[in-house]
C-alpha cells in the first residue's frame, strides 16, 4: 500500500472510529418524541454524488448509530421553493434534526432561525447555510480550489506561463463554489497569462456548455489554452462543447469523481477530478445528527470551529484528493469509491490496463 493510499485509508478510519465510538460512548438520550432525521439535499442533474453516495451513506450510518433513528429524505432538484416546502414539510412533522444541504445558502438564516425557535437543530451538511446552524460538516473547500488550480497548471506543464485560461465557476448561490473559485485564483494568479473569460455554469452541465460557447466566439477556438470546470457535471458538457469545435488538446479539470468523469480521466479527455470521500463525509454527518438527536453537546467531536458572520459554528472539513490518471488506482479504487469492474467496462479496458488498474477487463 502506497503513502497516498495510507494516509486516505487512516484519515477515514479515523474519523469514522472516533465519531462512532464517541456516539456510543455516553450520555444519556435527553430528547423525547420524534427521532427521525432529516436530510435536505439539492440536486442530481449537475453531480451525481448526492443520490449515489451522500444519501445511503448517511442513512446507513444513521441506522447503524441509532436503531430508533430513521431518516426522512428529500432532494431538491436545484429548487430553492421547492426546498423551503421540504423544509417546512419536516418541521411540521416534529423533526428535531435537520442536515441541510442548501440550494441557495443565502436564503437560509430565516428557516434556520425559525427551526432554532421550535427546537429543531439544524446542521449545515457540505454547503454552509445561513442561520443560526447548530454544527457544519464539509471539506476544505478553499483547498479544494486550490488543488483544483494547480492540477490545471500542472496539465498544462510548460505551457502555463503563457496560457489563457477560462474559468466556469459553481453557481453564486453557493458559498461552495465561491471557495473553490477563490481558492482556484490563489493557485492560477502570477502562473498563467491570464483568465481570459470567467462566468458562472450555475451547477448546470448546459449553461456550463453555452458560457464555453460564448467563450469560443469572444476568444477565437484557439484563443486559450486551458479551462476550469468547477464540477465534473459541467466539465463533461464543457468538454462535449469543446469536441464540437475541434478541440481535443485543452486540459479540463472537475470535481466530485463521479463515474463518468473518472473514465474521462483515463481516457484523457479530463485532465483530472477531485475525490472528495464521501464516506467520512456523511459518517460526521450521521454522528453529529445522532448527538442532537440524544441531546449531546456535539462541541467536544467537532474539529474545528467555522465563522459565519460572527457566529463559531462546530465544524469537521476534510480532506479533498486530486484524481489524475496515474492516481485512479491508488486513490478511488482503493479507497472502494467504485469497484475496477465498474470503471472497466469494455470500451475502457485498455484505458484501464494503462493506468494499471487492477481487476478483469
Amino acid at each position: 500500500m502506497n503513502s497516498m493510499t495510507r494516509r486516505l485509508v487512516i484519515g477515514t478510519a479515523a474519523v469514522s472510529m472516533t465519531m462512532s465510538l464517541a456516539a456510543c460512548g455516553g450520555g444519556k438520550n435527553t430528547s423525547s418524541g420524534n427521532q427521525a432525521i432529516g436530510l435536505l439535499l439539492p440536486e442530481r442533474a449537475s453531480s451525481t454524488r448526492y443520490e449515489a453516495f451522500d444519501k445511503p451513506l448517511i442513512e446507513t450510518a444513521v441506522t447503524g448509530l441509532c436503531t430508533k433513528c430513521t431518516v426522512d429524505y428529500a432532494n431538491a432538484d436545484g429548487d430553492e421553493k421547492a426546498q423551503k416546502q421540504q423544509f417546512d414539510a419536516l418541521l411540521a412533522r416534529g423533526v428535531k434534526v435537520i442536515l441541510l444541504d442548501p440550494v441557495n445558502a443565502a436564503v437560509t438564516a430565516p428557516w434556520v432561525d425559525q427551526a432554532t425557535k421550535k427546537g429543531t437543530k439544524v446542521i449545515a451538511y457540505d454547503r454552509l447555510a445561513a442561520g443560526n446552524v447548530a454544527a457544519y460538516i464539509s471539506f476544505d473547500n478553499k483547498r479544494t480550489g486550490e488543488l483544483q488550480g494547480q492540477a490545471l497548471l500542472d496539465a498544462l506543464g510548460g505551457r502555463a506561463a503563457g496560457a489563457e485560461i477560462v474559468m466556469i465557476n459553481g453557481a453564486e448561490t453557493d458559498p461552495n463554489a465561491a471557495d473553490f473559485k477563490a481558492g482556484a485564483h490563489h493557485a492560477l494568479d502570477g502562473k498563467v497569462k491570464r483568465v481570459a473569460y470567467e462566468q458562472s455554469g450555475e451547477w448546470k452541465p448546459e449553461v456550463a456548455a453555452a458560457k464555453v460557447g460564448e467563450a469560443i466566439n469572444k476568444l477565437g477556438k484557439n484563443g486559450f489554452q486551458a479551462v476550469y470546470s468547477a464540477n465534473d457535471g459541467m466539465a463533461g458538457a464543457i468538454i462535449d462543447e469543446l469536441h464540437k469545435a475541434g478541440r481535443t488538446d485543452v486540459p479540463v479539470g472537475g470535481q466530485d469523481a463521479s463515474l463518468d468523469a473518472v473514465r474521462r480521466v483515463l481516457t484523457g479527455e479530463q485532465a483530472y477530478t477531485i475525490y472528495k470521500p464521501y464516506q467520512p463525509e456523511a459518517e460526521a454527518a450521521a454522528n453529529m445528527a445522532v448527538y442532537l438527536v440524544k441531546g449531546i453537546d456535539v462541541t467536544s467531536v467537532a474539529s474545528t470551529i467555522t465563522d459565519s458572520n460572527g457566529s463559531q459554528i462546530p465544524s469537521m472539513l476534510l480532506s479533498p484528493v486530486v484524481v489524475t490518471k496515474a492516481k485512479v488506482a491508488e486513490t478511488i479504487v482503493a479507497a472502494g469509491l467504485y469497484k475496477a469492474e465498474e470503471i472497466c467496462t469494455p470500451q475502457y479496458a485498455q484505458a484501464c490496463r494503462a493506468a494499471n488498474i487492477p481487476g478483469a477487463y
